[in-house]
């Protein structure tokens, strides 16, 4: 049984995320997704939905067989747990793909490291993109409050 583990924010869930995790599930036989910490969020601005409802939205799609939320302090604590053969990084995560290489190496860890390409099929694929066109539809800028 071949195990992929793909990971990110998932923050509002768009084709764009579909993308990333039928494109790693083709990779393997079973599919676990950690999902980011709220707290652990600290490359883009802090996720709109909860942690546990991100969770639970990931953990509802058809293509994900198992997932988790990340460990509060070592982001490799899932990955030792589930010990998987591939892990998959979304074309957007900055993640340098030879760091985490080095450091899973030395976990005793030694999984093929791929990089999923962009998904372009549909005209918003991003939670940034999403929450600009919101609202701009409102009226309102990113940030601002509602009437």
């Amino acid at each position: 049984m071949r195990r992929v583990v793909a990971t990110g924010t998932f923050d509002i869930l768009h084709p764009g995320h579909l993308y990333y995790l039928e494109e790693s599930r083709r990779l393997g036989d079973e599919l676990f997704v950690i999902v980011a910490r709220d707290r652990n969020v600290k490359h883009k601005p802090k996720p709109i939905i909860p942690e546990g409802q991100r969770l639970k939205m990931v953990a509802a799609l058809r293509v994900v067989d198992h997932a988790v939320l990340g460990d509060l302090y070592d982001m490799f604590r899932p990955i030792e747990e589930i010990r998987p053969d591939v892990i998959t990084f979304g074309y957007d995560q900055h993640f340098d793909e030879e760091k985490i290489g080095q450091a899973l190496e030395e976990r005793g860890l030694s999984p093929l490291l791929v990089r999923i390409g962009q998904y372009r099929g549909d005209p918003i694929c991003s939670s940034r993109e999403i929450v600009r066109s919101v609202c701009e539809r409102s009226g309102n800028s990113p940030g601002s409050t509602p009437d």
